[in-house]
């Protein structure tokens, strides 16, 4: 499972109701269902650990390693 914290760059804010969606790389994975952030910032994801981008309301917020728990800023 993979966690993906949104927060506000200028408070460190959870930021709320925001559309998360993973894109990994490689042409087997493509891009996990998008998912919406709850009062946490966090949004869950049920999908094996690689590397991709996370994307936050359509734009990339993350590119690498992706697995645990990541933390974004928008």
């Amino acid at each position: 499972m993979i966690t993906v914290k949104v927060v506000w760059q200028s408070s460190r804010k959870p930021a709320e109701g925001k559309k998360v969606s993973i894109g990994f790389d490689g042409l087997t994975r493509g891009v996990a269902s998008d998912e919406f952030t709850d009062r946490n910032g966090e949004t869950h994801f049920d999908v094996k650990p690689g590397t991709g981008r996370i994307f936050v309301s359509g734009s990339t917020k993350f590119e690498g390693r992706i697995e645990g728990k990541v933390e974004v800023c928008i």
